[in-house]
C-alpha cells in the first residue's frame, strides 16, 4: 500500500484514535485533530515524523481552516478525510431542549460537511482523496429516545450518497462507515437532555433506564479491530461506498432494509396509481 495522508478528525479516543494508531504503524502520516490534545500527543510522541497532533473544535469555523491548511503544509496533500468527530445526546423529540439538538446537528453535520468543502479543493486538484464520514447504524435505523442523533447522521448519509455520485467521476471517492454499538466510551460521555415526560416511560424513558445500567453486553464491537478493517477497507481497491461495523448494526439495518423493502412491495400499486392516466 503506497503511504498515504490522513487527517482524522474526533482522534483523541475511540474509532477515530484507534484508526490513527492504525495508519501510523502501517507507516502513513496522520494528523489527528479534537478538543482534547493529551491523548493524540502520546500518541503522535511514537511517531515523530509521521504524526502531527492538533487542537481542534468541528464547530469552529476558524480552528476548521487552520486544520486544513496546517495538515497540508506539514504533508503536501490530504488522502483521506476521516470526518469522525461526533457527539450524542438522548431524549424523546418532545423532551430535549433546542439548544442541545442543534448543538448536535453543529457537530454531527455542519462540522462534517465544512471540513470535507474545505478539503475538496485540493482532492480535486490531484485528481485522488477520499471523504470518510462516520456516520452510525442509526444513520439508517432510528429509535426513541435517539432520534436528533439519528436525524443528524441521516442528513451525513444523503450529503455522502449525494457526495459520491458528483466526486467519483472526478477520480475521488466518498465513503459511509456504519459502525453499531462499540466500546469507546461513548456511553459514559452520552448526556440526556430536557426533562423527562412520563407519558414517553414506556418509550424513551426505557432506553433511560437501559443507559443507568451500562455494561459490556451493550457495546459488543472492538474498536481495535473495527479500525483495521476501515483501515485495510479504504487502502484496498475497493469501489465500496459503505462500510458496515459490529455484529448489531448489521442486523438492525438488515431489519431496516426488510422493512422498506416489505413496506415499499405493499404500496406497488398505490404508488403508480397517483401517476397521470395515460
Amino acid at each position: 500500500m503506497d503511504k498515504a495522508t490522513w487527517l482524522i478528525t474526533g482522534a483523541s479516543s475511540g474509532l477515530g484514535y484507534e484508526l490513527a494508531s492504525v495508519a501510523l504503524r502501517h507507516g502513513d502520516q496522520v494528523v489527528l485533530a479534537a478538543t482534547a490534545l493529551a491523548p493524540m500527543q502520546t500518541l503522535a510522541a511514537d511517531f515523530p515524523d509521521s504524526a502531527l497532533a492538533l487542537a481542534f473544535d468541528v464547530t469552529d469555523v476558524e480552528q476548521r481552516a487552520g486544520v486544513v491548511r496546517e495538515a497540508e503544509a506539514r504533508f503536501g496533500s490530504i488522502d483521506f478525510l476521516v470526518n469522525n468527530a461526533g457527539i450524542d445526546i438522548l431524549g424523546a423529540v418532545e423532551e430535549q431542549d433546542e439548544v442541545d439538538y442543534r448543538r448536535l446537528f453543529e457537530v454531527n453535520f455542519f462540522g462534517p460537511v465544512a471540513m470535507l468543502r474545505l478539503v475538496l479543493p485540493g482532492m480535486r486538484k490531484l485528481k485522488k482523496g477520499t471523504i470518510v464520514n462516520m456516520s452510525s447504524m442509526d444513520g439508517i435505523a432510528s429509535m426513541a429516545a435517539n432520534g436528533y442523533y439519528s436525524a443528524s447522521k441521516f442528513a451525513l448519509e444523503g450529503v455522502t450518497e449525494a457526495l459520491w455520485q458528483e466526486i467519483e467521476p472526478l477520480g475521488l471517492r466518498a465513503v459511509s462507515v456504519n459502525p453499531g454499538s462499540f466500546r469507546t466510551g461513548i456511553g459514559a460521555r452520552t448526556k440526556f437532555s430536557g426533562k423527562q415526560i412520563e407519558a414517553y416511560s414506556a418509550t424513551s424513558g426505557a432506553f433511560r433506564k437501559a443507559m443507568a445500567q451500562l455494561s459490556d453486553d451493550m457495546f459488543p464491537g472492538d474498536p481495535s479491530r473495527a479500525a483495521d478493517v476501515i483501515f485495510q477497507s479504504l487502502k484496498s481497491d475497493s469501489t465500496g461506498r459503505r462500510i458496515i461495523l459490529g455484529s448489531d448494526a448489521y442486523n438492525i439495518i438488515a431489519k431496516k432494509i426488510e422493512s422498506l423493502r416489505s413496506e415499499n412491495e405493499a404500496y406497488r400499486e398505490l404508488a403508480q396509481s397517483t401517476d397521470f392516466a395515460t
